[in-house]
């Protein structure tokens, strides 16, 4: 399978579980924004595998619409199995959003850091 194939099918496994996961229309209303579209945007910054690299705009307009801290605070630990905390907390917080130190993110706190 080529790398692009690859690459491809690892972005729509994301977003299926995601929105699996994130997709039930209590949590978008209890957390704000749209979360499927928050998982299409940001999947291929936020996955376990990988390095930190900055988020896309569409990214950042997605991560704004939506209430991280409330987010973080449903994440389970099937969610840890394909997104990355750390991740999460570096585009949210390169994207302009106050993710505050010691805030919990699933399993994972929140460590202090430059606050944009």
């Amino acid at each position: 399978m080529a790398v692009g194939n690859v690459r491809c099918l690892v972005l729509v496994v994301l977003m299926i579980a995601g929105t699996l996961i994130f997709g039930d229309i209590q949590v978008s209303a209890q957390c704000g924004g749209s979360i499927p579209n928050l998982v299409a945007q940001c999947s291929s910054f936020v996955g376990v595998k990988g390095p930190k690299i900055p988020p896309s705009t569409g990214c950042c307009s997605a991560v704004k619409s939506a209430d991280i801290p409330c987010v973080c605070s449903l994440v389970t630990p099937d969610i840890e199995k394909l997104i990355s905390m750390e991740k999460v907390v570096f585009v949210a917080r390169t994207c302009g959003i106050n993710v505050p130190p010691g805030k919990k993110c699933g399993s994972y706190t929140v460590p202090p850091g430059r606050l944009i």
